[in-house]
């Protein structure tokens, strides 16, 4: 299988949790802000995926999207969830990978 589909496939799965989670976050009385950013993040990210899998580099700009994803939105997830915020360092970390995962599909 090439990296773009799997790139393809992924953007999919990424792109259905995220709606998944927007679901689950409205029947929680948690905090709010933090889970609507990480969904809204989530979202936006699962197109990029799209993108990415028809870029010149897919597999870069893939795990990099993914590894940012999962860093930036998986951080906020937890701490909007678990009311723990041992995990938000991680944030910036991730928002950084999403970024180098953008300027990978120039590649």
């Amino acid at each position: 299988m090439s990296a773009s589909a799997v790139v393809r496939r992924l953007a999919a799965l990424s792109g259905a949790s995220a709606v998944a989670a927007g679901a689950y976050g409205l029947s929680l009385s948690l905090s709010l802000q933090l889970f609507e950013t990480a969904n809204k993040y989530h979202f936006y990210h699962s197109l990029a995926l799209l993108g990415a899998a028809h870029c010149g580099k897919p597999a870069v700009a893939g795990t990099v999207l993914i590894a940012g994803m999962g860093m930036f939105c998986g951080s906020l997830y937890h701490q909007a969830l678990t009311g723990d915020p041992g995990l938000r360092k991680m944030a910036p970390v991730g928002g950084v990978a999403m970024i180098v995962g953008w300027l990978a599909m120039v590649l």
